[in-house]
C-alpha cells in the first residue's frame, strides 16, 4: 500500500493567484476522490489480477510497485498535456488483457501436477506458455500505465494546493482519500461483493473528473460499460472471500465437493460415513489416509484443534474416531460456510464442535487451553510452486516458532499431526525436522499417497513407542544431514531451497528496475539529465524513498504475526500507516520537528524495532498489545516521514526530487526479496543503513557548503571567503 504521494512530500511548484473558497472546497473534493480511486483502484486490481493470472498470487507486491511507478510517473508529468482520457482507456487495456491471459496456461521449467492444479479450470485444450515471466511483466507494465493519469491528476491537485491554500490542506486530502480508499475496500471484501461491483465504484468516482468533460462524457461511459462487461465476462467464481474467488462443485466420480480457490484446486469435501460405501477406489484411499494418524494412538483423543479445517474433512475424521470436543480453526470465512451448507457429513453441526474463524497461528498464540490432539491440515501446501513464493498466508504456520507455541497447547499425552503434499525432499527434511526439535526424538513418517496428501507426520508424547525402528532411521538421517535450515518466523520461507536469491528472481528484478529507470527518463527531462550524471543523483531521496517502502513491508509482515494473517490486520495497518504519515506530515507543518532530533528519533526507533523480539508482543494482553504494536510500527514511520519533509522542502526541482525517491521506493521493493537472505527482521537495518547514507550525504554537502573557499592570489598569496 503506498500513498498518491510521497510520505511527507508534496508535489509541484508555486504558481500564484488566490482562489476562492468555493474553488477550494471543488479542488479538495477533486483531490479527495483521485486518491480515493488510486487506492481503490490499486487494491482491485491486486485481488482481481491474480484470479485472473494465477502466477500473479505468488508475487503479492506486483501491482503495489506498478502502481507506486505510475502514480510517479504521472507526478513528473505534472503540469504538461493531461493525460485524464488516458485513465479509463488504460485500466481497460488492464481488464482486456487479464481476460486474455486468464484463458492461457502459464508454466515454468517443466509441467507438474501441482503447477497444473493452478488451472484446474481451463480445458485440456486450453493455450500454453511454457514461462510465467511474460505475464507477471505484462501485468507490471500495464497496472503502471493505469496509474500513469491518476499519477498527474493528484500532482497537479497538489501543486494547486501549494501555491493557493497551503500544501497541508491538499496533503490531508490526499491521504484522507486513500483512508477512505482502504476502508471502503476492507467493507466491500467483507460483504463479499464481486468484482464487477469493486471496478463499478472505481469507475463511478472516477466519473466526477468527468462531470465537465461534454465531449469525453459518452466515451467514458462507453469505456466504463464495456470494461465492467468484460470483468463480468470473466467471472468463474460462486463467492468472493476476503482472500479467494471461490467455486464449490459435485468432484466428477462423485466422492465429495470440490472446492476451487482462484480457479485452483483447493480442497475436497469428502464423506467419511463409514455407513456409506466409498464412492470409488479415490474415495476409499481419502478415507484410509485420514484415519491413519489415529491408528498409533493408545485412546481416542478426548480434545482435538484442527488448524486450517477448511470445509471439514479433519474435523469429520476427529469425531469419527470418537472425539468429545473439536475446535475447527480456519481463516477463510467462505470457506467455512461451504464447510457448513456443503460438507456431506455436515461437521460443524454438532454441538461439540466449535468454528472459530481465524488464522492459525494467531489462535495458536492467544488461546491457553489444552488439546490430546493438534491437526495441522493440509493448508495450501501446493509444494511445487516454491520458486514463486514470498510470504503467504500460512507461512507463519510452518515455522519452528509455531511448532512450539502448538506443543504448549498439548496435554501431557498429547501429540500433532500434519498432513501434506510434500513435492520436494527438503520440504520434507524440514516438516520432519521441526517436529523433531519440538519434541526432541524423531516423528512418525508416514509416506502413503492419500490424493488429497501424500505424507503424514506425527509426534509428541501421544505416539510414544510407535514404530521404534523407522523412527531410529530418521533420527541417524538428521545426525548425519548437512544444512537442514528450519523455518522460523524470521526466515519464515518452509517453500524456498534455501538462502537465496533465484535467477528467476533476479531476471524479473532486473526487468522491473530498467523498466522503471526508463520510464522516469521518458517522463521527464529533467531526470534524464539527471540519470545521465552522477553528480546530479538525489542519493538522499533516493535512499528516503527505498528504505521507507522496506520498512513499510517489514512493518506489515510482522503485524500479520502479532494480529494473524488476516485481511483485517493488514486494512487497520494499511490505515495506520498512512494516518501515521498525516500525522508527521501535520505536526511538521504546524511544529516542525529539527533535522537532528528527527534523525536520532529515526535510529532510536529503527534499533529498538530491530532488537525487540516480535514475539514478545504475542503473550500480552489486547490493550496492551495494541498499544505497543502502535508505538512499533508508528514510531519509525513517523520520524521518517518528519526527515522527509525537511528534505523535500530544500529541493528546489520538485519533480526531480520525486522522481528519485520513485526510484528508491522501486528498489526499496525489489530488495524486499533480501529477505529471503537475511530474514525479515534484518530490513530494518538495511532501511536503516539507507537513512544513514541519506544522513552522511546531506552531512557532506553542508560541510562542502561552509568551507570556505580558498583563492590562489598573484604572486602566491591567498585568499581565503566562504560559501
Amino acid at each position: 500500500m503506498v500513498s498518491t504521494t510521497a510520505p511527507g512530500s508534496v508535489a509541484g511548484n508555486h504558481c500564484g493567484g488566490d482562489l476562492s473558497a468555493k474553488s477550494i472546497a471543488r479542488l479538495g473534493v477533486e483531490l479527495f476522490f483521485a486518491s480515493f480511486v488510486v487506492l481503490f483502484q490499486e487494491l482491485a486490481l491486486i485481488r482481481w489480477l491474480p484470479g485472473q493470472v494465477r502466477a500473479l498470487a505468488y508475487f503479492p507486491n506486483l501491482i503495489l510497485l506498478s502502481a507506486f511507478l505510475g502514480l510517479g510517473l504521472g507526478c513528473l508529468r505534472a503540469g504538461r498535456r493531461p493525460l485524464l482520457w488516458l485513465w479509463p482507456v488504460s485500466l481497460l487495456v488492464v481488464i482486456a488483457a487479464g481476460f486474455a491471459m486468464s484463458r492461457v496456461a502459464f508454466t515454468q521449467n517443466s509441467v507438474t501436477e501441482h503447477l497444473w492444479l493452478l488451472y484446474y479450470d481451463l480445458p485440456h485444450d486450453a493455450a500454453v506458455v511454457g514461462d510465467v515471466r511474460l505475464p507477471i511483466v505484462l501485468a507490471f507494465v500495464l497496472s503502471a500505465l493505469a496509474f500513469v493519469p491518476l499519477g498527474q491528476l493528484v500532482a497537479e491537485r497538489l501543486r494547486e494546493f501549494q501555491a493557493r491554500s497551503g500544501a497541508l490542506w491538499g496533503y490531508c486530502c490526499d491521504i484522507l482519500g486513500s483512508l477512505a480508499g482502504v476502508i471502503t475496500f476492507a467493507a466491500c471484501g467483507f460483504l463479499e461483493t464481486f468484482p464487477v461491483i469493486w471496478f463499478a465504484v472505481v469507475l463511478l468516482a472516477g466519473f466526477v473528473f468527468f462531470t465537465a468533460q461534454g465531449r469525453l462524457r459518452p466515451a467514458y461511459g462507453a469505456v466504463a460499460a464495456l470494461a465492467l462487461v468484460l470483468v463480468a465476462q470473466a467471472e468463474r467464481a460462486e463467492r468472493y472471500s476476503p482472500y479467494y474467488a471461490i467455486r464449490a462443485s459435485q468432484e466428477p466420480g462423485g466422492a465429495g465437493v470440490e472446492i476451487l480457490a482462484n480457479g485452483s484446486l483447493h480442497q475436497v469435501a469428502v464423506s467419511f460415513d463409514e455407513t456409506r460405501p466409498a464412492v470409488n477406489d479415490w474415495h476409499k484411499s481419502v478415507r484410509i489416509g485420514y484415519h491413519v494418524p489415529y491408528r498409533f494412538l493408545p485412546q481416542p483423543p478426548r480434545r482435538v484443534l484442527v488448524l486450517g479445517a477448511g470445509t471439514g474433512n479433519d474435523v469429520a475424521v476427529a469425531l469419527a474416531e470418537g472425539a468429545e470436543q473439536v475446535d475447527a480453526v480456519e481463516i477463510d470465512p467462505v470457506i467455512l460456510q461451504l464447510g457448513v451448507t456443503r460438507h456431506p457429513d455436515r461437521p460443524y453441526a454438532p454441538a461439540r464442535v466449535r468454528a472459530i474463524n481465524t488464522d492459525a497461528r494467531s489462535f495458536l498464540n492467544e488461546s491457553r487451553e489444552e488439546y490430546d490432539l493438534i491437526v495441522f491440515g493440509t493448508l495450501d501446501s501446493m509444494t511445487r510452486l516454491s520458486a514463486l513464493s514470498n510470504v503467504r498466508l500460512d507461512n507463519f504456520v510452518y515455522t519452528r516458532d509455531c511448532l512450539h507455541a502448538a506443543r504448549a497447547r498439548l496435554s501431557p499425552r498429547g501429540g500433532i499431526v500434519m498432513y501434506f503434499a510434500v513435492g520436494t525432499s527438503y520440504i520434507d527434511d524440514r516438516l520432519a525436522g521441526m517436529l523433531f526439535e519440538a519434541f526432541g526424538e524423531p516423528p512418525i513418517v508416514i509416506r502413503r499417497f492419500s490424493q488429497l496428501f501424500n505424507t503424514i507426520y506425527m509426534g509428541g508424547p501421544a505416539f510414544a513407542g510407535q514404530l521404534p525402528d523407522e523412527r531410529a532411521a530418521i533420527g541417524a538421517y538428521f545426525a548425519q544431514a548437512q544444512g537442514v535450515e528450519l523455518p522460523d518466523d524470521d526466515w519464515p520461507y518452509l517453500y524456498l531451497q534455501g538462502r537465496t536469491i533465484s535467477g528467476f528472481y533476479l531476471t524479473l528484478m532486473a526487468v522491473f528496475a530498467t523498466l522503471a529507470l526508463a520510464g522516469v527518463a521518458a517522463a521527464s527531462g529533467e531526470m534524464r539529465r539527471s540519470l545521465s550524471s552522477r553528480r546530479r543523483m538525489d542519493t538522499e531521496m533516493f535512499c528516503f524513498g527505498l528504505a521507507f517502502l522496506l520498512l513499510e513491508t517489514k512493518s506489515v509482515t510482522a503485524m500479520n504475526l502479532v494480529w494473524g494473517a488476516t485481511w483485517l490486520t493488514s486494512a487497520i495497518v494499511f490505515g495506520a500507516i498512512l494516518a501515521m504519515v498525516l500525522f508527521a506530515t501535520g505536526w511538521m507543518q504546524l511544529r516542525p520537528i529539527p533535522w537532528t532530533v528527527s534523525v536520532a528519533g529515526l535510529v532510536v526507533s529503527l534499533l529498538l524495532a530491530y532488537f525487540t523480539p516480535v514475539h514478545l508482543l504475542l503473550r500480552l494482553n489486547l490493550a496492551v498489545k495494541l498499544g505497543l504494536s502502535a508505538l512499533f510500527v508508528g514510531t519509525p514511520i513517523f520520524f521518517a516521514s518528519a526527515c522527509f519533509a525537511l528534505l523535500f522542502r530544500e529541493r528546489a526541482e520538485a519533480d526531480v526530487a520525486f522522481g528519485w525517491n520513485l526510484l528508491g521506493a522501486v528498489a526499496g521493493g525489489l530488495l524486499e526479496c533480501l529477505s529471503m537472505v537475511i530474514g525479515i527482521k534484518a530490513l530494518s537495518l538495511v532501511a536503516l543503513l539507507a537513512y544513514m547514507v541519506a544522513v552522511l550525504v546531506r552531512l557532506r554537502a553542508q560541510a562542502a557548503a561552509a568551507a570556505p573557499l580558498t583563492v590562489t592570489a598573484v604572486g602566491g598569496g591567498k585568499l581565503a571567503a566562504p560559501l
